[in-house]
């Protein structure tokens, strides 16, 4: 057993390698956060979804937009451009 136990029996829940399934959402970077950030999403879907629909954006216009991860995680045009890279990446 690892050092990551759920909650539920005690069972091992963490997964190596990226999550492209994981919950994520598309923001503006700008938007402010904050408490009322959930309903200032632009788009949702899982994490692979948003990656791809960053990826369609013209590249002079990604430095607008962020990725909202499950977990708290905000993944910038830099950490976005290198998952969409990655050999395992999912997307069209």
């Amino acid at each position: 057993m690892t050092d990551h136990p759920s909650t539920y029996k005690a069972d091992d829940t963490h997964r190596q390698g990226v999550q492209w399934d994981d919950r994520a959402e598309l923001h503006l970077a700008d938007d402010g956060q904050g408490v009322f950030d959930g309903g200032k999403g632009l788009r949702g879907g899982t994490l692979a979804e948003m990656v791809d629909q960053f990826m369609a954006y013209p590249a002079e216009d990604r430095d607008k937009y962020v990725i909202q991860k499950a977990g708290d995680h905000k993944l910038t045009r830099t950490e976005i451009e290198s998952l969409a890279a990655r050999e395992d990446f999912p997307g069209a």
